[in-house]
């Protein structure tokens, strides 16, 4: 059978076809391609569209995709129950539902920035899902324990010393990179939890963001970003509002109406209509 979904994946849209492969369907096919063409070539290719909204193999509630294939194929093996919160919170960035998700995030990300061609790039996550199902299978009670001394001399040094240069410290950097992998599809950034996979503390960073970030709060830097997405979108894409709310993040169409309403002193379908007018005048 055909899968396919949104293209450029990172979490649930490598460990859907993980899953899928792996307990569902050894001969399945996964197909990426980008949002808007997803049902059309999933009705003409009769392929299963998964991971976008208004499809069966989606997000319900909190549960992400990977929960939901669990569910509906009555997978029962442990390892996978296991696997489950660590997906999820790395998909949501919920890192407090299980310890491994921050690492799991961590590794799909520099995969997903490394590699640009996704089906290459499923082959590699391909591998990631089968060496944590076998920990989740066989190795859960391994330990690897490091010196905490020298955590606690690197988590200083990261604190305090590192940004005295005058440079852009590195956490800053990677701090950059988080919010542009992320800033489209994950509902709930959140700089506490951002702060563990940084190793710096969060009084620490919410005190120096602002910064590195154009004088921005840590919200109000990311509300900024999805708006400005959303401008664009608003502007060169025929959308639907719903839709350009989950691209760009946001809850529920409701939330971002409100929040675009906030930054740009009217509501999106105000602004998407005085966008279509300008383009008619122009024309004429």
């Amino acid at each position: 059978m055909k899968w396919i979904t949104r293209e450029r994946p990172k979490i649930d849209r490598i460990a859907c076809p993980w899953l899928i492969k792996r307990f569902v369907d050894s001969d399945a096919e996964f197909i990426y391609v980008p949002f808007d063409q997803v049902i059309p070539q999933s009705k003409e290719l009769n392929a299963i569209p998964f991971d976008l909204p208004s499809v069966e193999y989606t997000h319900y509630g909190d549960q992400c995709t990977f929960d939901y294939i669990i569910k509906k194929h009555n997978l029962s093996d442990p390892a996978l129950h296991t696997l489950a919160p660590i997906v999820r919170g790395a998909d949501t960035d919920r890192h407090d539902l299980a310890t491994q998700a921050s690492g799991l995030w961590a590794i799909s990300a520099g995969l997903s920035h490394n590699i640009t061609n996704d089906h290459e790039l499923l082959e590699s996550g391909m591998m990631i899902y089968d060496a944590l199902y076998t920990w989740a299978k066989h190795l859960q009670n391994e330990k690897h324990t490091q010196n905490p001394i020298e955590n606690l001399l690197l988590d200083v040094y990261k604190k305090y010393l590192q940004d005295k240069s005058g440079k852009v410290p590195d956490w800053a950097r990677e701090l950059k990179e988080i919010i542009q992998d992320q800033i489209d599809t994950n509902l709930a950034l959140n700089l506490k939890e951002i702060s563990q996979s940084l190793n710096v503390h969060p009084s620490y960073l919410s005190r120096e963001f602002s910064k590195y970030f154009d004088d921005l709060s840590f919200g109000d830097y990311i509300r900024k970003l999805r708006i400005e997405r959303a401008t664009q979108l608003l502007r060169d894409t025929d959308h639907t509002l719903a839709e350009i709310a989950y691209l760009t993040g946001f809850s529920d169409q409701s939330h971002f109406n409100r929040i675009f309403k906030k930054h740009t002193d009217q509501n999106p379908s105000e602004f998407r209509k005085k966008l279509s007018k300008s383009k008619t005048d122009t024309n004429q």
